[in-house]
């Protein structure tokens, strides 16, 4: 009920933050863009945080649930930069033959990058939500020095390995292969809705992406059928086993060492509880991760309230600013022990 439900009905209240749109051209001539929003307020322990946010599938800085994120951030001291994904909003014309696939991080390192340069005492807290999750943590473990200056790292309801979630996304326990179908469609429409830049006579396409690709995209009825048809082939993979097993973040999290908190919720009708076992295995290895598993909460849900008409500002939210303070203080508390020590040393 709240992922499929909730998601409109939880929102009907949500906060309009005002932000500023960046654009920022790739090497291979696409065009970026994100949206930022300055803080509200004095952060809690006085410094100039960034939060970095990557959205789910298909999503950008006006969705609803990352309206309600931003705004919250900002009132309680955080700058936030917002991915909107390459080909998700409706009025940005793409300007390559390229879009945003399951775990490209191009577009988000920029932002990062954008943001580093822009702000040069600013620190990071890196936030990916679903899809997002995957690319930030992929993000962070790609290359050592995407860590630096980054507190903390969040991800919410993401699957971790798109090579076992694809089997589970065909079954139809709590209606997956139903959402499934729903995504694969939205999918179809965001593409189709960039055909001239994608599929155009004009366009240098990547080798192994032919006309025939679109023709079955118009039969696709999953994510997969358009991944193997058509995402996959953006980045020359060839086959989907390869573009699932490269673009997954589950090779990738042993090599972040700040702080990571991976949340789920055991109800999630898109993350089947068998791919759970990651962040879990995850968290018993290794000092740095947390994983947070409620009981309920759906896909991106996590609602409050009363249950028809629960409270825009849900626990995720709250969950994520709360961690970030936490680490914040931390780190804060870090600097003055070793401030302390210091003085004491010289004081002998």
């Amino acid at each position: 009920m709240q992922t499929a439900l909730y998601g409109k009905m939880g929102r009907v209240r949500s906060p309009h933050p005002y932000g500023h749109r960046k654009f920022i051209t790739m090497s291979d001539g696409a065009t970026s863009t994100f949206d930022l929003f300055e803080p509200l307020a004095e952060h809690c322990v006085g410094d100039d945080v960034t939060m970095v946010i990557c959205p789910g599938i298909a999503n950008h800085s006006e969705k609803q649930y990352i309206r309600t994120f931003v705004d919250y951030a900002q009132k309680n001291g955080y700058r936030c930069a917002v991915l909107n994904h390459l080909g998700a909003l409706p009025n940005i014309e793409l300007t390559s033959p390229r879009m945003f696939t399951y775990g490209c991080t191009w577009e988000f390192g920029a932002m990062v990058n954008y943001i580093k340069k822009a702000y040069p005492f600013t620190q990071l807290v890196v936030v990916g939500f679903s899809l997002g999750g995957n690319i930030v943590c992929k993000y962070l473990g790609e290359i050592q020095a995407n860590q630096e200056r980054v507190l903390c790292c969040v991800s919410v309801c993401q699957g971790y390995s798109a090579l076992r979630a694809q089997e589970t996304f065909m079954q139809w326990d709590q209606c997956r292969r139903f959402y499934n179908f729903l995504m694969a469609d939205n999918m179809k429409k965001i593409i189709l809705s960039h055909r001239q830049a994608l599929f155009g006579d004009h366009v240098k396409k990547p080798q192994s992406l032919e006309d025939s690709d679109l023709s079955r995209l118009y039969t696709a009825t999953s994510l997969m059928q358009i991944d193997d048809n058509v995402m996959r082939k953006f980045h020359g993979y060839t086959s989907l086993k390869e573009y699932y097993e490269e673009e997954s973040c589950m090779r990738y999290l042993h090599r972040i060492y700040v702080p990571l908190m991976l949340v789920n919720a055991a109800d999630d009708p898109l993350v089947h509880e068998s791919l759970l076992t990651i962040p879990k295995s995850l968290s018993e290895k290794r000092e740095n991760v947390m994983f947070v598993l409620p009981l309920h909460g759906g896909h991106l849900g996590f609602f409050e309230g009363s249950v028809l008409f629960p409270e825009p500002l849900t626990w995720m939210d709250k969950l994520v600013v709360e961690y970030a303070n936490a680490i914040c203080q931390w780190e804060r508390s870090k600097l003055q022990c070793s401030d302390t020590e210091q003085v004491e040393a010289e004081l002998e």
